[in-house]
């Protein structure tokens, strides 16, 4: 991965670059912001551009035998850490354990989509971890000297998902890391890593990408025009991967779209039998799905708040959407809008802490019913 070959983010590759080019960069550094931005497509260009022997015009060459085996994941003195679900086999404890797919996802969407991760995984039910037996996966490959690099790196995807115990074991290599060594962390959630790895960071934080940005990448991508991909674009929020589900508006998006519309038509008509089969067909999707399903709502709750102020420049709203909105908008409203965000906030919460889906899901679409009219 070239820094050329990352979306937007001029900025921050431009202080990348200065500091591996001037042998500033920090040893912990923490890339952080939305998802769907390419934070891990810019992780991958930076730890490219520390290891090329030929950089040239502020990017790494690509060509050089370090280049090469970075495009093909089998860099020697590259380290991956990300999430894993424990399964049935006692041995499944650490990111190698997981290698295969993990190539697989990283080839096949240089985005990152988290959804995606877990389909490769098969987690089903269960929540991704990063263990405390990769602490010592991690300290044992630390030890190792640099293989033909100055620098060996390890770059951990989602730090947020590192539990205490691991994170316990690492603070000191972390705090004084051995000469050669550099770490890389990419998060969503800079705010869940616990506080003793977040202080002994060097943040780069990045924003949203601009829809001229995200119609760049999607017309060079998928070959779609310039004026539909705009219109992509600026119903995206700055999400790549939401850009990339809104081309044929298939997928899960589709999907939770069509759930959410049924669900607010039924809890409008106070249909509770209808509503009950509903809450136990989002329930069946299994509980990270049922969270990002909940965070389609609190977004929909938010664009049909704003469509109401009558202000089109502040919405992310594609034309069904639009179509939907101009006719249930109304019903969101500053009497109850602080009511619904609650409550999907606490069916999240609920969901997280592995309450019965069903009953969570089902009582959240009866509060819909009063919400609804308030």
């Amino acid at each position: 991965m070239k820094f050329s070959q990352v979306i937007g983010h001029e900025e921050q590759k431009s202080l990348l670059r200065y500091s591996v080019d001037n042998d500033q960069l920090p040893h912990a550094l923490l890339i952080s912001g939305p998802s769907g931005i390419g934070k891990m497509t810019l992780a991958r260009a930076l730890a490219q551009y520390i290891h090329c022997t030929n950089r040239v015009n502020g990017d790494s060459c690509g060509k050089c035998p370090s280049c090469r085996q970075h495009q093909s994941l089998n860099n020697p003195d590259m380290h991956y850490v990300y999430p894993i679900v424990k399964k049935s086999s006692p041995k499944l404890t650490v990111s190698e354990d997981y290698l295969t797919e993990w190539i697989e996802f990283v080839e096949e969407d240089p985005m990152s989509p988290y959804e995606r991760w877990l389909e490769l995984m098969d987690a089903g039910n269960s929540q991704p971890m990063i263990y405390v037996d990769e602490s010592a996966e991690i300290l044992r490959k630390m030890h190792h000297s640099s293989f033909a690099a100055k620098h060996k790196i390890m770059l951990m995807w989602l730090p947020e998902k590192m539990n205490e115990e691991a994170a316990n074991k690492l603070l000191k290599i972390i705090e004084e890391p051995f000469e050669d060594t550099k770490f890389i962390f990419v998060s969503n959630e800079p705010q869940a890593i616990l506080p003793t790895i977040f202080s002994r960071t060097q943040r780069v934080n990045l924003k949203k990408l601009s829809p001229s940005e995200i119609a760049l990448y999607l017309c060079s991508t998928y070959g779609i025009d310039e004026n539909s991909a705009l219109e992509i674009a600026s119903i995206s929020d700055g999400n790549v991967n939401v850009a990339v589900g809104n081309v044929s508006l298939s997928g899960e998006t589709a999907e939770f779209r069509k759930i959410f519309q049924e669900m607010m038509r039924k809890a409008y008509m106070r249909d509770i039998r209808s509503l009950k089969d509903i809450a136990d067909k989002i329930a069946s999707m299994g509980r990270e799905k049922n969270r990002r399903f909940l965070a389609y709502c609190a977004s929909m709750v938010r664009e049909n708040f704003i469509y109401n102020l009558q202000t089109p420049s502040l919405n992310c709203l594609n034309a069904e959407d639009r179509q939907f909105s101009s006719r249930f908008s109304p019903f969101i409203n500053e009497r109850n809008v602080e009511g619904l965000m609650t409550e999907i906030n606490l069916a999240e919460n609920d969901i997280a802490r592995n309450a019965n889906a069903k009953i969570v899901m089902f009582d959240f679409c009866i509060k819909l019913i009063i919400l609804i009219k308030t």
